[in-house]
């Protein structure tokens, strides 16, 4: 399924409760603007390369547009809009006055030398600079980039506009950006993960965890749970799925992680090595949490998991049907919208900051991250329970309402 469709038919779940009209759900849904454009860059033997990059503006009702740049070899049109919609929604169900948006290249970023990244940044920054900025539209990292990609973003930017750094977030600590960005989605997917994991009755020690992903995101969820004394007992990127009944020492597979030249897990032998897939449908794993690409679980393997609770650390690992499926079976779902928002909000707190020239400590940084999310969480259990209707429906009522209720306040 599309993604931009796996999307939609969310949306839609969330509007029929809402008993939202056609009219208002299409205006709601389309992006506002599109932008699709040619990247070439010199390689470093001299020939031309040539990739296409997009950037998608889905709504501005409550602020600014603030999305992801994704660096990644799928990204494409369809993609790009899905996911600046569920920015839209993200951005109001943790109440941040913010809309979405979210941008990409078409490229495997691993093929390119750091200088040729480099060039590819600046040269796509020179594409779309009148389009971004920040009271308009705030990039930052996602797949693919990290915080040299931003920097680079930045001086790119200036070059054209002048001394900004609120521009965009998850820059260098040193380039202004803000202490924790760098762990935020991932320590947010781990505190959320415990909340969940508390509603539902469940005992740290006894809980095992599967985390598909070792990224960024998974590795930092997989630190934050371990403290809490998760057993994390299989963690997974393209090269395998590393299992232990027992649960994994975590501390030794970062290590090993720091080590390996791209930052991947294969040679890791201190454990069972399992084929990539075989992660999501472990049997005795009590959570799972995808964190690498959308659309992993479909109506095809849904009925295999044995998880009782999944939390999407990931954009749209869950397609429609499959959620269908798991929502039959009794498995609780927290959705990406609220799950992975930690990224965000963490890039929130660096945007005010840039704006206000003053930083935070990491102490409080975390702490405001923690009581953002909390109350969040709440309020989507909230919903839920009150109305009997799935996590991902109450998220998704939450953030519809929210920018419904901006716009009309705003006269449009």
């Amino acid at each position: 399924m599309k993604a931009f469709d796996a999307t939609r038919r969310f949306f839609h779940r969330a509007a029929d409760h809402l008993d939202l009209a056609g009219g208002l759900r299409e205006a709601m849904m389309m992006p506002q603007r599109e932008v699709q454009v040619q990247v070439s860059i010199e390689r470093d033997d001299g020939t031309l390369a040539n990739f296409v990059g997009f950037r998608v503006q889905h709504d501005k009702s409550r602020g600014p547009m603030k999305g992801g740049l994704r660096y990644h070899h799928e990204v494409d049109l369809d993609e790009t809009r899905a996911l600046a919609s569920l920015m839209t929604w993200k951005t109001a169900v943790v109440n941040l006055p913010y809309g979405g948006a979210k941008g990409g290249i078409g490229v495997d970023p691993r093929t390119l030398s750091l200088r040729e990244k480099e060039r590819l940044t600046r040269a796509f920054v020179d594409q779309i600079h009148d389009i971004v900025g920040p009271d308009t539209d705030i990039p930052a990292p996602d797949m693919g980039t990290d915080h040299r990609v931003m920097a680079w973003f930045r001086n790119q930017w200036e070059k054209y506009h002048g001394f900004n750094p609120a521009v965009i977030t998850g820059k260098p600590v040193e380039e202004y950006g803000a202490k924790g960005r760098e762990e935020a989605t991932g320590r947010g997917v781990g505190s959320l993960t415990v909340k969940t994991a508390k509603r539902l009755g469940m005992k740290p020690e006894r809980s095992r965890v599967a985390i598909q992903g070792f990224g960024n995101v998974g590795s930092h969820a997989a630190k934050f749970l371990c403290e809490a004394q998760f057993p994390i007992v299989a963690v997974s990127d393209i090269s395998g799925t590393y299992f232990c009944k027992d649960g994994l020492d975590i501390g030794s597979v970062f290590h090993h992680k720091l080590e390996h030249p791209q930052g991947l897990l294969e040679g890791y032998d201190r454990c069972e090595v399992l084929p990539v897939d075989a992660l999501l449908t472990l049997e005795d794993v009590d959570i799972l949490i995808p964190a690498a690409l959308g659309g992993v679980i479909t109506e095809e393997n849904a009925r295999q998991i044995s998880a009782k609770a999944i939390i999407e650390a990931a954009n749209g690992p869950v397609d429609p049907d499959a959620d269908l499926i798991l929502a039959d079976r009794g498995i609780t779902i927290l959705p990406d919208i609220l799950a992975n928002a930690g990224g965000v909000t963490v890039s929130y707190f660096e945007w005010v900051q840039n704006r206000q020239h003053y930083r935070w400590s990491l102490d409080r940084v975390r702490q405001e991250l923690d009581r953002t999310l909390s109350d969040a969480f709440e309020n989507v259990w909230q919903t839920a329970h009150e109305r009997e209707i799935s996590l991902r429906d109450a998220a998704f009522m939450i953030g519809i309402s929210r920018v419904r209720r901006a716009s009309e306040l705003a006269g449009r």
